[in-house]
């Protein structure tokens, strides 16, 4: 029997401080353990006595150290860096999300979320249940200006720093905390913010997604040092110029700025031309001007245009091709193709052909020939179906101005006045989209998402190219100013400009595809506290913790709310609604299955579920009923039975 896959554990807030070591913790992974087991299980020979040996992990490596001077090295430190990284691998022990169908737009139906919170907590709890599963990333983060800086965090405690920072506590000067340029750590605590951030963030992505992060100079050159540290050198993809005011800033005090920059990093090394887009009609047309029974193509030289490469380094690629009078080409010599052609520059270098023998005879009607002057010159045929451009590295283009992005604000709430300030351009985000997904029902993440670009341009992109692109959105529910226009028109936080702005481009969409089957519809949810309570380390309150045995839950909050929190936990990934039965909660993804058991039960439970279940491990989240230890015990033989049969159950007690 295998027994890896039977676990019991049991929920409560702090862990197992009441219980054995197999009850449920209620938080989201721990990074640096995992890491360890990924280190072991990659480098068992460097574990010793249940710890990772680090001098026997560097003798492992010593063949690509050896040339490396160890005592002198380049790194990228600064003050406070060690407690960033602890609170990007400190779970989220306290926090959960809670859904707000109120705010929401087609909960049963829509795969789309919007979160209001604080994105630090909000990705600790979503590693679980989307790690490996968004494809492309999108953040247009603060600038670090000197006045759009909010965010503090505290290791010891994010949520409650959460509820000052968003002015839910402390209404006495702890509301928001703005960030003077004065202020001696003015590059570290922007430096402290982004890190745990972007580290979190790349558990995310899938092997091959890609991340997009919009940035000005005041702090790009620092982005591109934790970018390198935590996605690698070797996975930077490019560095992009976008001219967003070509007016410039008349405020700068040397240079007028007109442009930003768009960092671009992979998860892994990706293979050439994974960020080139599809040729637009305009491109096509001017491009690909000959025609034959294919379709569109345009003729590119077969000879390498690049002296790098020849004879002398590429034999293989250095040898004759025959070219009849008409034009036509063979790799065979006779009476029809008499005139023989090398791969020859003017000068006499001796080059090399880009195509081998064998692809050259494969694709041989793809060849065709033209006489330069007195010689013959082999191009290819190159096809317009499926074509794709690489995009360069400067950016100036008009619809791309940040003018635009206000342009959109101002004819969907059909007002002059500015209710959000620069939102990004929609056509600059769905040229982004465009680059970093590839495929029609991927997920695309903004978790600095503002008043919702990024939303309007999936929405967009679906009813335009009939894809299926699914968003998270994560914001802080930041106040705005009680003296702009926004506070005035109703709007008391950011996320409710984003909310309404999303609401009032689906029902554009709508208008103008009312035959298109299109995803418009989103789910709130808000980052709250845990509907399970937490263990408090103070002695004094020890009789008061004795009650969690009895009573794990927080009063204020609903079973809905706790089998929400049980799933998310559990990699149960948000878009999925559970099936409901009584207090009885069943969740299905592709790759995990819950069930979360909030009323009674017996023995007979798990031949119940067994009619209900649909992947072979599932796991189950029980309430604990008083005096059920014998049902507890019987429940513990049948998961057995069950490994025996090979249908793994993980029984879980709350």
């Amino acid at each position: 029997m295998n027994n890896r896959n039977i676990n019991f554990r049991k929920i409560n807030g702090g862990g197992s401080r009441l219980t054995s070591d197999c009850y449920f913790s209620a938080s989201t992974p721990n990074f640096k353990t995992e890491a360890a087991n990924k280190l072991a299980e990659l480098f068992p020979e460097v574990v010793a006595d249940g710890q990772i040996d680090v001098d026997a992990l560097e003798e492992l490596l010593s063949p690509d150290l050896e040339d490396v001077e160890t005592s002198e090295r380049y790194e990228f430190t600064w003050r406070g860096k060690k407690n960033a990284k602890r609170i990007a691998d400190t779970p989220a022990r306290n926090t959960t999300l809670v859904p707000n169908k109120a705010k929401s737009k087609e909960w049963n139906d829509t795969k789309n979320i919007f979160i209001e919170g604080d994105n630090l907590e909000v990705l600790k709890l979503l590693q679980k249940a989307y790690s490996g599963k968004v494809k492309m990333i999108y953040i247009d983060p603060p600038y670090n200006t000197g006045h759009d800086f909010i965010y503090k965090d505290n290791y010891h405690d994010t949520y409650q720093n959460y509820l000052k920072e968003t002015g839910q506590l402390d209404e006495e000067g702890n509301s928001t905390t703005t960030n003077k340029e004065s202020s001696g750590r003015f590059h570290t605590d922007w430096l402290n913010m982004m890190y745990p951030r972007l580290k979190l963030a790349r558990n995310l992505l899938t092997n091959d997604g890609v991340i997009f992060v919009s940035i000005d100079q005041n702090e790009v050159n620092n982005l591109i040092d934790i970018m390198n540290e935590i996605f690698s050198e070797r996975n930077f993809m490019g560095q992009i110029s976008v001219v967003s005011n070509p007016r410039g800033r008349s405020q700068d005090k040397y240079i007028a700025t007109s442009s930003e920059y768009l960092l671009i990093y992979s998860k892994n090394i990706l293979s050439s031309g994974r960020l080139s887009v599809d040729k637009k009609e305009d491109d096509l047309g001017r491009d690909y001007k000959f025609h034959d029974e294919n379709g569109l193509f345009r003729i590119l030289e077969l000879r390498n245009t690049h002296r790098d490469f020849g004879k002398n380094n590429r034999p293989n690629l250095y040898y004759p091709l025959y070219v009849s009078d008409e034009g036509k080409v063979s790799l065979s010599q006779n009476d029809v193709f008499s005139n023989e052609v090398f791969p020859i520059w003017n000068d006499g270098f001796e080059g090399c052909w880009t195509w081998g023998k064998e692809k050259t005879q494969t694709n041989i009607k793809m060849l065709v020939a033209k006489k330069v002057g007195n010689d013959w010159k082999i191009y290819r045929k190159s096809y317009a179906q499926n074509s794709t451009k690489q995009l360069k590295s400067i950016w100036d283009n008009k619809d791309f101005y940040t003018d635009k992005g206000q342009a959109t604000i101002f004819d969907l709430f059909k007002t002059k006045e500015k209710i959000f300030q620069a939102p990004k351009s929609v056509a600059y985000i769905k040229q982004i989209i465009n680059m970093g997904s590839n495929n029609n029902d991927d997920i695309i993440l903004d978790f600095f998402s503002g008043s919702g670009t990024t939303a309007q341009a999936v929405m967009e992109l679906n009813a335009e190219l009939g894809s299926n692109l699914k968003y998270i959105l994560v914001q802080l529910p930041e106040k705005t100013s009680q003296k702009s226009v926004a506070y005035k028109d109703g709007y008391k936080i950011i996320t409710d400009i984003a909310e309404e702005r999303i609401r009032r481009v689906g029902k554009k969409i709508q208008v103008e595809h009312p035959n298109a089957k299109l995803d418009t519809g989103f789910k709130v949810f808000k980052l709250g506290k845990s509907t399970i309570k937490q263990w408090d380390e103070n002695p004094e309150n020890f009789e008061k913790q004795l009650e969690l045995i009895h009573s794990p839950f927080t009063q204020e909050s609903t079973n809905a709310q706790r089998a929400l929190e049980f799933s998310l936990k559990s990699g149960i990934n948000l878009e999925i609604l559970p099936k409901i039965a009584g207090d009885d909660y069943h969740f299905v993804a592709d790759d995990k299955e819950v069930f979360v058991i909030l009323g009674n039960y017996d023995e007979t439970l798990l031949n119940k579920l067994n009619k209900k279940r649909k992947l072979q491990n599932a796991t189950v989240i029980l309430r604990e009923m008083s005096g059920g230890s014998e049902v507890k015990f019987n429940l513990l033989e049948k998961v057995k039975q069950e490994a025996e049969l090979n249908n793994h159950f993980s029984l879980e007690w709350v």
